[in-house]
Protein backbone atom coordinates (compact mmCIF):
# COMPACT_ATOMS: atom_id res chain seq x y z
CA UNK A 1 0.00 0.00 0.00
CA UNK A 2 1.49 3.44 -0.65
CA UNK A 3 2.52 5.82 1.65
CA UNK A 4 -0.39 8.16 0.45
CA UNK A 5 -3.23 5.41 0.94
CA UNK A 6 -2.33 4.45 4.26
CA UNK A 7 -2.09 8.43 5.28
CA UNK A 8 -6.06 8.18 3.83
CA UNK A 9 -6.57 5.04 5.59
CA UNK A 10 -5.05 6.48 8.79
CA UNK A 11 -7.74 9.60 8.41
CA UNK A 12 -10.57 7.77 7.29
CA UNK A 13 -10.18 5.40 10.52
CA UNK A 14 -9.93 7.95 12.45
CA UNK A 15 -13.14 9.76 11.45
CA UNK A 16 -15.64 6.78 12.00
CA UNK A 17 -15.19 7.73 15.93
CA UNK A 18 -15.50 11.31 16.05
CA UNK A 19 -16.57 11.93 19.72
CA UNK A 20 -14.14 9.45 20.69
CA UNK A 21 -11.27 11.30 18.57
CA UNK A 22 -12.36 14.76 19.62
CA UNK A 23 -11.66 13.97 23.28
CA UNK A 24 -8.39 12.52 22.68
CA UNK A 25 -7.33 15.54 20.92
CA UNK A 26 -8.77 17.47 23.70
CA UNK A 27 -6.42 15.95 26.33
CA UNK A 28 -3.69 16.90 24.19
CA UNK A 29 -5.03 20.11 23.71
CA UNK A 30 -4.74 21.32 27.15
CA UNK A 31 -1.47 20.00 27.73
CA UNK A 32 -0.21 22.14 24.54
CA UNK A 33 -2.41 24.85 25.25
CA UNK A 34 -1.04 25.46 29.00
CA UNK A 35 2.78 25.77 27.93
CA UNK A 36 2.30 27.92 24.83
CA UNK A 37 0.03 30.48 26.37
CA UNK A 38 2.18 30.82 29.50
CA UNK A 39 4.98 31.51 27.24
CA UNK A 40 3.18 34.01 24.90
CA UNK A 41 2.28 36.20 27.76
CA UNK A 42 5.77 35.90 29.51
CA UNK A 43 7.56 37.07 25.76
CA UNK A 44 5.06 39.54 25.62
CA UNK A 45 6.00 40.80 28.95
CA UNK A 46 10.00 40.94 28.18
CA UNK A 47 9.88 42.68 25.43
CA UNK A 48 8.01 45.08 26.88
CA UNK A 49 10.35 45.25 30.24
CA UNK A 50 13.13 45.74 27.85
CA UNK A 51 11.63 48.42 25.84
CA UNK A 52 10.10 50.17 29.07
CA UNK A 53 13.64 50.38 31.06
CA UNK A 54 15.29 52.05 27.67
CA UNK A 55 13.02 54.86 28.99
CA UNK A 56 15.22 55.21 31.91
CA UNK A 57 17.96 55.88 29.63
CA UNK A 58 21.57 54.29 29.23
CA UNK A 59 23.55 56.01 32.48
CA UNK A 60 20.57 56.06 34.72
CA UNK A 61 19.81 54.19 37.76
CA UNK A 62 17.60 54.97 40.84
CA UNK A 63 17.87 54.90 44.33
CA UNK A 64 14.94 53.32 46.14
CA UNK A 65 13.53 52.35 49.94
CA UNK A 66 12.59 49.26 48.53
CA UNK A 67 13.71 46.57 45.98
CA UNK A 68 11.79 46.47 42.76
CA UNK A 69 10.70 43.09 43.83
CA UNK A 70 10.63 40.84 46.44
CA UNK A 71 10.98 37.58 46.69
CA UNK A 72 10.38 35.21 49.60
CA UNK A 73 8.52 34.94 52.76
CA UNK A 74 6.88 37.41 55.20
CA UNK A 75 10.05 37.78 56.88
CA UNK A 76 11.79 39.52 53.92
CA UNK A 77 9.09 41.55 53.33
CA UNK A 78 9.30 42.72 56.80
CA UNK A 79 12.30 43.32 56.31
CA UNK A 80 12.04 46.06 54.06
CA UNK A 81 8.72 47.37 55.31
CA UNK A 82 10.76 48.03 58.44
CA UNK A 83 13.52 50.07 56.74
CA UNK A 84 13.01 54.37 57.54
CA UNK A 85 11.46 56.11 54.71
CA UNK A 86 14.05 58.11 52.46
CA UNK A 87 13.42 61.59 53.44
CA UNK A 88 13.27 64.53 51.14
CA UNK A 89 16.50 66.00 53.30
CA UNK A 90 18.33 63.34 53.14
CA UNK A 91 18.14 63.11 49.35
CA UNK A 92 19.10 67.09 49.17
CA UNK A 93 22.16 66.02 51.49
CA UNK A 94 23.00 63.15 48.66
CA UNK A 95 22.84 65.64 45.93
CA UNK A 96 25.34 68.27 47.57
CA UNK A 97 27.53 65.48 48.25
CA UNK A 98 27.47 63.90 44.73
CA UNK A 99 27.18 67.62 43.48
CA UNK A 100 29.56 68.30 40.36
CA UNK A 101 29.82 64.25 40.11
CA UNK A 102 26.33 63.66 38.27
CA UNK A 103 24.91 64.94 34.72
CA UNK A 104 21.38 64.71 36.68
CA UNK A 105 19.72 64.01 39.70
CA UNK A 106 16.00 64.17 40.10
CA UNK A 107 13.81 63.43 43.38
CA UNK A 108 10.04 61.41 42.62
CA UNK A 109 7.41 59.80 44.90
CA UNK A 110 4.21 58.75 43.37
CA UNK A 111 0.73 57.97 44.29
CA UNK A 112 -0.54 55.58 41.82
CA UNK A 113 -4.66 55.85 41.88
CA UNK A 114 -6.16 59.51 41.57
CA UNK A 115 -9.30 61.25 40.19
CA UNK A 116 -8.68 64.69 38.02
CA UNK A 117 -11.50 66.53 37.18
CA UNK A 118 -11.70 69.67 34.81
CA UNK A 119 -15.50 71.36 34.33
CA UNK A 120 -17.58 68.76 33.95
CA UNK A 121 -15.28 66.05 33.01
CA UNK A 122 -13.50 63.69 35.18
CA UNK A 123 -11.21 60.71 35.06
CA UNK A 124 -11.10 57.10 35.92
CA UNK A 125 -9.61 57.08 39.61
CA UNK A 126 -6.14 55.80 37.68
CA UNK A 127 -4.58 58.63 37.61
CA UNK A 128 -0.73 58.64 39.25
CA UNK A 129 -0.16 61.48 41.68
CA UNK A 130 3.45 62.69 41.02
CA UNK A 131 5.92 64.65 43.12
CA UNK A 132 9.08 65.85 41.57
CA UNK A 133 11.68 68.65 41.23
CA UNK A 134 13.06 70.70 38.34
CA UNK A 135 15.02 67.90 37.07
CA UNK A 136 12.14 65.51 36.86
CA UNK A 137 11.75 65.63 33.08
CA UNK A 138 15.67 65.11 32.15
CA UNK A 139 16.03 62.38 34.57
CA UNK A 140 13.35 60.34 33.87
CA UNK A 141 13.21 61.04 29.80
CA UNK A 142 10.44 63.27 29.25
CA UNK A 143 10.15 66.16 27.53
CA UNK A 144 8.11 69.06 27.16
CA UNK A 145 5.34 69.30 24.25
CA UNK A 146 3.66 72.83 25.39
CA UNK A 147 3.73 75.69 28.43
CA UNK A 148 7.05 74.83 30.52
CA UNK A 149 8.70 72.59 33.13
CA UNK A 150 8.47 72.84 36.78
CA UNK A 151 10.96 75.61 38.24
CA UNK A 152 13.34 75.95 41.06
CA UNK A 153 10.94 78.31 42.47
CA UNK A 154 8.22 76.35 42.15
CA UNK A 155 9.58 73.76 44.08
CA UNK A 156 11.18 76.34 46.98
CA UNK A 157 7.59 77.82 47.33
CA UNK A 158 5.73 74.75 47.07
CA UNK A 159 3.57 76.73 44.08
CA UNK A 160 0.45 74.47 42.74
CA UNK A 161 1.74 74.59 39.80
CA UNK A 162 1.36 71.14 37.85
CA UNK A 163 2.86 69.23 34.24
CA UNK A 164 0.60 66.87 33.07
CA UNK A 165 1.10 63.92 30.70
CA UNK A 166 -0.53 64.51 27.52
CA UNK A 167 -3.18 61.02 28.31
CA UNK A 168 -4.19 63.19 30.53
CA UNK A 169 -4.30 66.42 28.85
CA UNK A 170 -6.41 64.17 26.31
CA UNK A 171 -8.98 63.43 28.14
CA UNK A 172 -9.54 66.48 30.08
CA UNK A 173 -8.57 68.73 27.11
CA UNK A 174 -10.18 67.27 24.24
CA UNK A 175 -10.58 68.40 20.61
CA UNK A 176 -7.35 70.24 20.40
CA UNK A 177 -8.39 72.79 23.60
CA UNK A 178 -5.55 74.34 24.94
CA UNK A 179 -5.04 72.92 28.93
CA UNK A 180 -2.15 75.80 29.45
CA UNK A 181 -3.31 77.82 32.89
CA UNK A 182 -6.36 75.74 33.43
CA UNK A 183 -7.27 74.49 36.89
CA UNK A 184 -7.51 71.26 37.30
CA UNK A 185 -8.80 69.58 41.04
CA UNK A 186 -6.93 66.15 42.04
CA UNK A 187 -8.89 64.90 44.99
CA UNK A 188 -9.81 67.91 46.06
CA UNK A 189 -6.25 70.04 45.56
CA UNK A 190 -6.58 72.54 42.59
CA UNK A 191 -3.41 73.16 40.42
CA UNK A 192 -2.42 75.47 37.22
CA UNK A 193 -1.44 73.73 34.60
CA UNK A 194 1.99 75.30 33.61
CA UNK A 195 2.70 72.51 30.81
CA UNK A 196 2.22 69.14 29.00
CA UNK A 197 4.44 66.66 28.37
CA UNK A 198 5.24 64.53 25.03
CA UNK A 199 3.59 61.51 24.72
CA UNK A 200 5.57 58.94 26.16
CA UNK A 201 3.32 55.48 25.50
CA UNK A 202 3.35 52.16 27.39
CA UNK A 203 6.29 50.65 29.90
CA UNK A 204 5.16 47.37 32.00
CA UNK A 205 1.85 47.29 30.08
CA UNK A 206 0.90 50.59 32.44
CA UNK A 207 0.45 53.86 30.43
CA UNK A 208 3.84 56.66 31.28
CA UNK A 209 1.52 59.29 29.95
CA UNK A 210 -1.70 59.72 32.55
CA UNK A 211 -0.17 61.42 35.38
CA UNK A 212 0.24 65.03 37.47
CA UNK A 213 3.83 65.85 38.24
CA UNK A 214 3.54 68.60 41.02
CA UNK A 215 6.67 70.06 42.91
CA UNK A 216 7.44 67.38 45.61
CA UNK A 217 7.62 69.95 47.92
CA UNK A 218 4.27 70.50 47.50
CA UNK A 219 2.98 66.75 47.65
CA UNK A 220 5.08 66.49 50.85
CA UNK A 221 3.28 69.18 52.32
CA UNK A 222 -0.38 68.60 51.27
CA UNK A 223 -0.63 64.89 50.34
CA UNK A 224 1.95 62.93 52.12
CA UNK A 225 4.91 64.19 54.32
CA UNK A 226 5.92 60.53 55.68
CA UNK A 227 6.52 59.20 51.20
CA UNK A 228 9.73 57.75 50.97
CA UNK A 229 11.18 59.54 48.09
CA UNK A 230 12.71 57.73 44.72
CA UNK A 231 16.14 59.38 43.50
CA UNK A 232 17.52 59.06 39.70
CA UNK A 233 20.72 59.71 38.93
CA UNK A 234 22.15 59.97 35.25
CA UNK A 235 26.38 59.43 35.24
CA UNK A 236 28.22 62.00 33.26
CA UNK A 237 28.85 58.85 30.69
CA UNK A 238 28.77 55.16 30.24
CA UNK A 239 32.05 54.58 31.25
CA UNK A 240 31.79 56.21 34.35
CA UNK A 241 28.32 54.29 35.41
CA UNK A 242 29.75 51.82 37.53
CA UNK A 243 31.86 54.18 39.41
CA UNK A 244 29.05 57.01 39.75
CA UNK A 245 26.73 54.15 41.59
CA UNK A 246 29.55 52.95 43.59
CA UNK A 247 30.09 57.06 44.78
CA UNK A 248 25.91 57.09 44.82
CA UNK A 249 26.37 53.73 47.56
CA UNK A 250 28.93 56.17 49.67
CA UNK A 251 26.84 59.04 49.83
CA UNK A 252 23.41 58.07 50.62
CA UNK A 253 25.27 56.03 53.62
CA UNK A 254 26.23 59.33 54.62
CA UNK A 255 23.20 61.27 54.01
CA UNK A 256 21.09 57.74 55.70
CA UNK A 257 23.60 58.56 58.95
CA UNK A 258 24.70 54.87 58.33
CA UNK A 259 28.30 54.08 60.04
CA UNK A 260 30.39 51.49 59.08
CA UNK A 261 28.80 48.57 60.70
CA UNK A 262 25.70 49.21 59.45
CA UNK A 263 24.48 47.54 56.55
CA UNK A 264 22.46 49.57 53.68
CA UNK A 265 19.00 50.28 54.28
CA UNK A 266 18.23 51.27 50.28
CA UNK A 267 18.39 48.98 47.35
CA UNK A 268 20.14 50.42 43.71
CA UNK A 269 17.90 49.94 40.41
CA UNK A 270 19.42 49.62 37.49
CA UNK A 271 17.90 48.08 34.01
CA UNK A 272 20.05 45.48 34.07
CA UNK A 273 19.14 44.11 38.06
CA UNK A 274 15.13 44.80 36.91
CA UNK A 275 15.64 42.39 33.68
CA UNK A 276 17.79 39.80 35.46
CA UNK A 277 14.88 39.87 38.29
CA UNK A 278 11.96 39.34 35.77
CA UNK A 279 14.48 36.64 33.46
CA UNK A 280 14.65 34.54 36.89
CA UNK A 281 10.75 35.29 37.59
CA UNK A 282 10.54 33.84 33.85
CA UNK A 283 12.66 30.64 34.26
CA UNK A 284 10.74 29.62 37.42
CA UNK A 285 7.36 30.07 35.60
CA UNK A 286 8.41 28.66 31.95
CA UNK A 287 9.93 25.91 34.26
CA UNK A 288 6.69 24.95 36.46
CA UNK A 289 4.64 25.51 33.06
CA UNK A 290 6.77 23.09 31.36
CA UNK A 291 6.22 20.33 33.76
CA UNK A 292 2.66 20.79 34.35
CA UNK A 293 2.24 20.64 30.27
CA UNK A 294 4.93 17.64 29.97
CA UNK A 295 2.26 15.73 32.62
CA UNK A 296 -0.61 16.69 30.85
CA UNK A 297 1.04 15.39 27.48
CA UNK A 298 1.97 11.92 28.98
CA UNK A 299 -1.29 11.88 30.76
CA UNK A 300 -3.07 12.46 27.03
CA UNK A 301 -0.51 10.02 25.62
CA UNK A 302 -1.83 7.28 28.10
CA UNK A 303 -5.23 8.25 26.73
CA UNK A 304 -4.29 8.05 22.94
CA UNK A 305 -2.83 4.69 23.34
CA UNK A 306 -5.91 3.09 25.68
CA UNK A 307 -8.20 4.57 22.52
CA UNK A 308 -5.72 2.74 20.12
CA UNK A 309 -6.04 -0.45 22.32
CA UNK A 310 -9.64 -0.37 22.26
CA UNK A 311 -9.53 0.63 18.76
CA UNK A 312 -7.43 -2.55 17.59
CA UNK A 313 -10.12 -4.59 19.71
CA UNK A 314 -12.61 -3.81 17.86
CA UNK A 315 -11.37 -3.49 14.19
CA UNK A 316 -9.16 -7.10 14.76
CA UNK A 317 -12.00 -8.90 12.04
CA UNK A 318 -10.81 -5.91 9.77
CA UNK A 319 -7.19 -6.54 10.38
CA UNK A 320 -7.21 -10.15 10.11
CA UNK A 321 -9.16 -10.00 6.86
CA UNK A 322 -6.70 -7.48 5.54
CA UNK A 323 -3.36 -9.67 6.42
CA UNK A 324 -5.31 -12.76 5.06
CA UNK A 325 -5.54 -11.13 1.46
CA UNK A 326 -1.68 -10.11 2.02
CA UNK A 327 -1.34 -7.07 3.73
CA UNK A 328 2.28 -6.97 5.19
CA UNK A 329 2.97 -6.16 8.80
CA UNK A 330 4.80 -2.78 8.29
CA UNK A 331 1.48 -1.39 6.42
CA UNK A 332 -0.53 -2.23 9.34
CA UNK A 333 1.80 -1.09 11.63
CA UNK A 334 2.26 2.35 10.10
CA UNK A 335 -1.48 2.78 9.31
CA UNK A 336 -1.66 2.47 13.43
CA UNK A 337 1.16 4.89 14.17
CA UNK A 338 -0.22 7.24 11.58
CA UNK A 339 -3.52 7.18 13.42
CA UNK A 340 -1.90 7.70 16.78
CA UNK A 341 0.15 10.51 15.57
CA UNK A 342 -2.44 12.71 13.77
CA UNK A 343 -4.32 12.39 17.09
CA UNK A 344 -1.44 13.95 18.88
CA UNK A 345 -0.59 16.42 16.37
CA UNK A 346 -4.06 17.89 16.15
CA UNK A 347 -4.24 18.31 19.51
CA UNK A 348 -0.97 20.25 19.53
CA UNK A 349 -2.50 22.38 16.36
CA UNK A 350 -5.32 23.16 18.93
CA UNK A 351 -3.14 24.01 21.92
CA UNK A 352 -0.66 26.36 19.92
CA UNK A 353 -3.54 28.25 18.07
CA UNK A 354 -5.77 29.01 21.16
CA UNK A 355 -2.66 29.44 23.37
CA UNK A 356 -1.18 31.62 21.44
CA UNK A 357 -4.53 33.67 21.18
CA UNK A 358 -4.68 33.67 24.70
CA UNK A 359 -1.28 34.93 25.51
CA UNK A 360 -1.60 37.62 23.24
CA UNK A 361 -5.27 38.83 24.48
CA UNK A 362 -3.38 39.07 28.01
CA UNK A 363 -1.28 41.10 26.32
CA UNK A 364 -3.13 43.09 24.52
CA UNK A 365 -4.98 43.88 27.58
CA UNK A 366 -1.96 45.36 29.28
CA UNK A 367 -0.80 47.29 26.37
CA UNK A 368 2.18 44.50 25.60
CA UNK A 369 2.77 44.25 22.57
CA UNK A 370 1.75 41.05 20.32
CA UNK A 371 4.10 37.89 20.37
CA UNK A 372 4.84 34.60 18.57
CA UNK A 373 6.76 31.80 20.55
CA UNK A 374 8.26 30.13 17.00
CA UNK A 375 10.74 28.27 19.79
CA UNK A 376 8.11 27.09 22.06
CA UNK A 377 5.80 26.22 19.30
CA UNK A 378 8.29 24.33 17.70
CA UNK A 379 9.21 22.56 20.98
CA UNK A 380 5.41 21.79 21.76
CA UNK A 381 4.93 20.11 18.15
CA UNK A 382 8.12 17.72 18.32
CA UNK A 383 7.12 16.61 21.77
CA UNK A 384 3.37 15.91 20.86
CA UNK A 385 4.69 13.74 17.78
CA UNK A 386 7.05 11.86 19.96
CA UNK A 387 4.49 11.61 22.47
CA UNK A 388 1.78 10.12 19.66
CA UNK A 389 4.50 8.04 18.03
CA UNK A 390 5.80 6.88 21.82
CA UNK A 391 2.19 5.84 22.89
CA UNK A 392 0.62 4.63 19.78
CA UNK A 393 3.54 2.23 19.12
CA UNK A 394 2.39 -0.69 21.37
CA UNK A 395 -1.27 -0.87 19.74
CA UNK A 396 0.56 -0.47 16.23
CA UNK A 397 2.77 -3.52 17.23
CA UNK A 398 -0.04 -5.35 18.45
CA UNK A 399 -2.44 -5.38 15.41
CA UNK A 400 0.25 -5.73 13.44
CA UNK A 401 1.41 -8.88 15.16
CA UNK A 402 -2.52 -9.99 15.30
CA UNK A 403 -2.61 -13.91 13.99
CA UNK A 404 -4.90 -13.64 10.72
CA UNK A 405 -6.28 -17.32 11.52
CA UNK A 406 -7.50 -16.15 15.43
CA UNK A 407 -8.51 -12.67 14.21
CA UNK A 408 -11.40 -14.15 11.45
CA UNK A 409 -12.15 -16.80 14.37
CA UNK A 410 -15.87 -16.15 15.38
CA UNK A 411 -16.10 -15.15 18.59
Amino acid sequence: MLLRETVIQAITSLTVNKLRSWLTIMGVAVGVFSIIAVMTALDAIDKSVESGLTSLGANTFQIQKDPAMVFGSGHSRNFYANRKEITYKQALLFRKYMEGRVRNIGFIIVRPANLAKYANRTTNPDVAMTGGDENFAASNGFAIAAGRNLSENDIRTARNSAVIGSELAETLFPSGENPLNKFIKVNGEVYTVAGVFVKKGAAFGQSQDNFVLIPITRFLQHINEKSSLSITVEALSRKEYQQTIDRAIGAMRLARGLTIKDINDFEIRTNESLIDSFRDIKIAISTGAFIISFMALLTAGVGIMNIMLVSVTERTREIGIRKSIGAPRTTILRQFLFEALFLSIAGGLIGVLVGVSAGNILAFKFNLPPIFPILWITVSMIVCSAIGMAFGLFPAWKAANLNPVEALRPK
